[in-house]
């Protein structure tokens, strides 16, 4: 297992593009509080691995900024089947690649189901991309929009996976 990165052990060109970046503030959403008991609540996850189902459209990695889309994840799908399409090279893949459930825990989801510690699963989850420097997109147009998603699939409780 490899340790935690540090800024000084990424490439050089991630720590001059890291010491330049113009970090943008979000003013914070409040969080809503749960309603119900979590195991009366149905759960979805949120994660920005860039995993989309087989055949699905990839991410596109030349999209300056990054590409601000989503994909539902059906909560059928076979976790292992997820193509990955996450662009950054500042995190390790080889543990997504191994198991998707790292970026993408519809398995344990599933189990926490089965044993009563949560509701249901969701219909459907979401994925986005991770590493997006350009965030206005995402923030004015897609976060809007997964959230009428998963409201209209009557999800409680959503579990951030961010990669």
């Amino acid at each position: 297992m490899s340790a935690m990165v540090r800024v000084r052990d990424l490439k050089l060109s991630l720590r001059a593009f890291i010491a330049t970046y113009r970090w943008r503030r979000v003013n914070p959403v409040p969080c809503a509080p749960r309603r119900e008991p979590l195991g009366a609540c149905r759960v979805a996850v949120v994660s920005t691995a860039g995993l989309a189902p087989p055949g699905d459209t990839p991410f596109d990695d030349s999209v300056r900024g990054g590409d601000w889309s989503w994909r539902r994840i059906p909560d059928t799908v076979d976790v292992q089947s997820l193509e990955e399409h996450h662009r950054s090279d500042a995190f390790d893949h080889a543990g997504i690649a191994a198991d998707r459930n790292l970026g993408m825990p519809l398995d344990r989801l599933r189990e926490l189901a089965n044993a009563g510690e949560i509701g249901s699963v969701a219909a459907i989850h979401v994925s986005m991309m991770g590493s997006i420097t350009a965030p206005g997109r995402l923030v004015r147009d897609t976060l809007p929009a997964v959230a009428d998603a998963l409201v209209a699939d009557g999800v409680d409780v959503v579990l951030l996976v961010p990669v």
